[in-house]
């Protein structure tokens, strides 16, 4: 019969982490010898990795981080955080409430997007890129529909943080610490979007994040995941700021400012 105490250590056995008394080791590694040694997403990347990035790696995966930190009130997340504050939420419920939002239509496009490359680097075997490209479209859009994740914006006819990225990615690729073919990949969507619908659909932040990512060799899941991890950042001002403008039950517009009534309109008066 199993030792029942070696079944109860078992049960939450990991590799991310070794805690005794007197002892933390993320990764094997003792905690004091990371402190003030490190930076945050090189953190990150060990937790995820378990392994050091190198500084180039490390300064990627900052940028991406920086790029997606906030996007104004106008994002539902934020909004979301906002008036949840004004419901009397303390601030870990209101990050709680914008982060449950973050799902596939807004907060999963990264995902979605490095998936998308991750398919077109699979297809491209015995094709050219824009065949394989074409091919990969053919199945997102029979598959999920004609909304393309990672391209167009609703506000920025050229998305200045997906430029910025890229730039980053080339100079990392002519430096040798990625080889640049996700980053091929998106330009090649691009291309082929505008080929496609006659018109410009630029790469936005999450196409261009998409690419880093896949550059560093993360999974499309953790693409999500990571934009999580900056967009809370954002989420977390907004919430402290509301919560020290004293306003109570903030709704999604001002009152003064009525909505739309579409039911059917029973003339006044007692019911009979």
């Amino acid at each position: 019969m199993a030792d029942p105490m070696q079944q109860a250590s078992d049960w939450w056995s990991t590799a991310i982490i070794d805690i005794r008394p007197g002892v933390i080791r993320p990764r094997g590694r003792p905690i004091q010898d990371l402190i003030g040694h490190i930076s945050f997403p090189q953190m990150i990347w060990l937790m995820l990795r378990g392994e050091l990035p190198d500084a180039a790696q490390a300064g990627l995966l900052e940028a991406a981080l920086v790029a997606s930190v906030d996007h104004g009130p106008q994002a539902p997340s934020i909004a979301i955080a906002r008036m949840a504050v004004t419901c009397g939420q303390g601030l870990n419920g209101a990050m709680a409430s914008a982060i449950n939002v973050l799902d596939d239509v807004h907060g999963g496009a990264g995902e979605q997007c490095l998936a998308l490359y991750r398919r077109v680097l699979q297809l491209q075997h015995g094709r050219t890129l824009e065949a394989a490209v074409d091919a990969a479209l053919d199945e997102q859009i029979r598959q999920h529909g004609r909304i393309v994740p990672g391209f167009g914006h609703r506000f920025h006819p050229v998305d200045p943080r997906a430029v910025r990225l890229l730039a980053l990615i080339d100079a990392a690729q002519a430096a040798g610490t990625v080889t640049g073919e996700h980053a091929a990949v998106a330009r090649a969507v691009e291309a082929a979007l505008q080929r496609r619908t006659g018109k410009a659909l630029p790469m936005n932040i999450d196409g261009a994040t998409a690419a880093l990512f896949g550059e560093l060799g993360f999974e499309p899941a953790l693409a999500r995941g990571l934009f999580i991890l900056s967009r809370s950042v954002g989420i977390l001002a907004h919430a402290w700021e509301e919560s020290t403008q004293g306003r109570r039950i903030k709704g999604p517009m001002p009152p003064s400012i009525p909505y739309t009534y579409t039911g059917p309109r029973e003339p006044d008066g007692p019911t009979k």
